[in-house]
């Protein structure tokens, strides 16, 4: 039953015409924004998890590859490594999994610059193909995965920016034989970049408190469309994320953040295409990338309404203990129209010397096919920071 549900999801995936259809009988039309490969729209990190998948503006760590690559020249430390392990559709299909690795290297005394990389694996188990009268018509084991490579500058000292080149690798029908269904499958590959600017100011109050303002803005995975056959081009999820955070130092040992994140995809909104009075059939336009991306913002079909409700809405609060016990928690929105996805979130975080671990937990919500797939889910990232590759004969470390 569990490789019939992932079947129906890769079925899903690879459909060649993206339709969707809804009765006009005074209720709401569903009307959702997708894209091809998902996967990188996935949170990679524990700690941002726990926040409600914020990540824009918060504090820089070996994670803003992901979240926003300009935020790197501002982390603390030199050096950082971070890998993350998210369970998918665990309470369904036991062998789905995102990986994750990034890291980066600070340099420049006078102008703080940074290097960094990230690469994700998102594995879709072992399936058993059937076709339609349910004959078996092969075995695969589908993934994806992406790898980024990034550079990041300090502009002034409250201003930077940083620029993510990324490479896309998606076999969602591996082992499924070419030809199968007349289809002639293949492997999807594309690349995409990320450009991303950050903002942040600390004002001392007195010799313990002080208050932080930040403002993180990145526009994601602007590339190249992504095939799987020879008859049809997909976009990927081209995004543009805005984010502010603000962090309340109230003594030597205690302080707080909250944060808040907007996320809009800049692919075009599927368009009503029936032919039959009362209902709506909703297709995917065909549009070059550059018209998709300024396109996006005004080709709802329901007006300037129906845009606004493309937004999703992350807000999420940390408070820190000695810079060593983190509690955080977090709600993510998203409209009913445009995918319904809503669930809080919280977790904690342990900081001891250069060992950073943080756990995430989303609290199940939903149903059904609206039963969010990390429902139920622990997620942890094992972190490393650190100044020095090699540690000085005699030197000891504190925290």
């Amino acid at each position: 039953m569990a490789k019939r549900f992932a079947l129906i999801g890769l079925s899903l995936a690879l459909a060649l015409n993206a339709t969707a259809q809804t009765s006009l009988s005074g209720q709401s039309t569903v009307n959702t924004v997708t894209t091809a490969v998902p996967f990188l729209r996935i949170s990679p990190d524990a700690r941002s998890g726990a926040m409600g998948d914020v990540g824009l503006a918060i504090t820089p760590d070996a994670n803003a590859q992901y979240w926003n690559v300009s935020k790197i020249p501002f982390a603390q430390k030199k050096y950082g490594i971070s890998t993350t392990y998210t369970p998918w559709l665990k309470d369904i299909v036991p062998d789905i999994f995102l990986a994750y690795i990034s890291g980066y290297a600070k340099f420049g005394e006078k102008t703080p610059q940074a290097i960094s990389f990230g690469f994700r694996y998102f594995s879709l188990g072992e399936i058993n193909y059937t076709n339609i009268s349910a004959e078996p018509i092969g075995t695969g084991k589908p993934n994806e995965f992406a790898f980024d490579l990034g550079y990041s500058r300090q502009l002034s000292p409250y201003l930077s920016t940083g620029l993510s080149f990324r490479y896309i690798h998606s076999a969602i029908a591996s082992g499924l034989a070419t030809g199968t269904a007349g289809i002639d499958y293949k492997p999807g590959n594309a690349f995409g970049a990320d450009l991303g600017l950050y903002y942040t100011k600390t004002k001392d109050l007195d010799d313990f408190r002080s208050t932080n303002f930040s403002f993180g803005a990145v526009i994601s995975n602007v590339g190249s469309k992504i095939a799987y056959s020879s008859t049809r081009r997909d976009f990927i999820p081209i995004n543009l994320g805005i984010g502010a955070a603000y962090t309340y130092k109230m003594d030597e040992y205690n302080k707080i953040t909250a944060a808040l994140d907007l996320n809009k995809l800049m692919v075009p909104t599927p368009q009503d295409t029936s032919t039959t009075p009362g209902v709506k059939k909703y297709t995917i336009p065909e549009k070059t990338v550059v018209s998709g991306m300024f396109g996006s913002f005004g080709d709802a079909p329901g007006g300037f309404g129906e845009e606004l409700k493309e937004w999703q809405i992350s807000a999420g609060l940390e408070y820190w203990y000695q810079n060593q016990f983190a509690v955080r928690a977090g709600y993510f929105y998203e409209n009913k129209d445009k995918g319904d996805r809503k669930y809080f979130t919280c977790g904690l975080g342990v900081r001891y010397n250069v060992f950073n671990l943080n756990f995430a937990y989303l609290v199940p919500s939903g149903s059904g096919i609206n039963r969010n797939p990390l429902s139920n889910t622990f997620r942890f990232s094992l972190m490393f920071e650190f100044d020095d590759l090699k540690k000085k004969e005699g030197e000891t470390t504190t925290p």
